[in-house]
């Protein structure tokens, strides 16, 4: 891209041939194109192909000089394309200029400019992806996404963009499978941010799904998604969720168990321990075990679960 273009000079010479005097044509379009090379790539291009056709009918007499252009073509398409990245042209545009300097460097047999080429055209559609999610149009996203993706199967912005849009379309199913794909992507030690903000984002949505199916006595499909949730990390609310589906299932010994681990990731005061300390006395109460449940169940005595561990301290009669 920083090349030095070289204006060839050419000599008045009397007599000149028709050839010579079409060879000059050749000269005379890649000096227009070597002169707007470093200000007007656009105009630059136009003159390099104007030359390459100049060439082409000139044959071998031109023939060094069409090599020396196909050389330059290239790099100038790729400068186009990034041009209209870097102004924040519309997506279509950057996409549309980027395809063509891929067709360029393939038709010229230059794997450096197609390489840098492929990677604008990748900006283009994550920007288009970018754009049509920030309008909540989310089937276009998809599209733009998915066509990113096909030329770079990894590329880790796609996926996770693709990853919040099946989460707004509460698309459980392919959120998980495409956030699995990005995390499965990322590195540790490297990468670390980028699989703590997935990881969370994925076990709270679970979480949350699981939560909704708790409340509506779908205990079943309130434990898959909670397990599902617990594949991205341990949370104290997690296991709250837990123990209070298993206790509702009767299912003792894990209530107490998740109970139990949530009270102990619990670092607040009293209050915010006391939904722990409730799920870990219903448990207790069930297992039979009256004495630690009337304790615990005092030690929940605060916030929303006050009354519910009052009535139930009298109901088992603790002192």
């Amino acid at each position: 891209m920083k090349k030095i273009f070289v204006i060839l000079v050419i000599s008045a010479i009397a007599g000149i041939s028709l050839n010579a005097q079409s060879r000059n044509d050749v000269i005379a379009a890649y000096n227009q194109g070597a002169k707007a090379a470093q200000t007007d790539p656009a105009t630059a291009i136009m003159a390099f192909e104007q030359a390459v056709l100049l060439a082409d009918n000139v044959g071998e007499e031109a023939a060094d000089l069409k090599e020396r252009i196909v050389k330059i073509l290239p790099g100038l398409y790729v400068k186009v394309a990034l041009n209209a990245y870097n102004d924040n042209k519309p997506a279509v545009e950057v996409i549309d200029a980027a395809k063509k300097a891929v067709a360029v460097a393939e038709n010229y047999g230059s794997e450096s400019n197609k390489a840098n080429a492929e990677k604008i055209l990748l900006q283009g559609y994550n920007k288009m992806g970018t754009d049509f999610f920030s309008q909540n149009d989310y089937e276009n996203a998809l599209l733009a996404f998915d066509s990113l993706l096909l030329i770079n199967p990894g590329y880790a912005n796609a996926l996770y963009n693709r990853a919040l849009i099946y989460l707004r379309q509460n698309d459980s199913d392919a959120f998980e499978e495409t956030i699995d794909t990005f995390l499965g992507g990322l590195e540790a030690g490297k990468d670390d941010e980028r699989i703590q903000q997935a990881s969370t984002l994925a076990l709270e949505y679970f979480r949350a799904s699981g939560s909704q199916a708790n409340q509506q006595d779908s205990l079943d499909k309130a434990l898959v998604l909670l397990d599902k949730a617990a594949k991205y990390g341990d949370d104290k609310d997690l296991f709250y969720y837990y123990a209070d589906v298993y206790n509702k299932q009767e299912n003792f010994e894990k209530g107490e168990e998740y109970a139990q681990k949530g009270l102990d990731m619990e670092t607040g005061d009293a209050e915010a321990k006391a939904k722990f300390y409730y799920q870990l006395a219903v448990a207790q109460a069930g297992k039979g075990n009256t004495s630690a449940a009337c304790e615990s169940f005092k030690n929940a005595l605060y916030g929303p679960f006050a009354e519910a561990s009052k009535a139930q301290r009298t109901n088992l009669k603790c002192q």
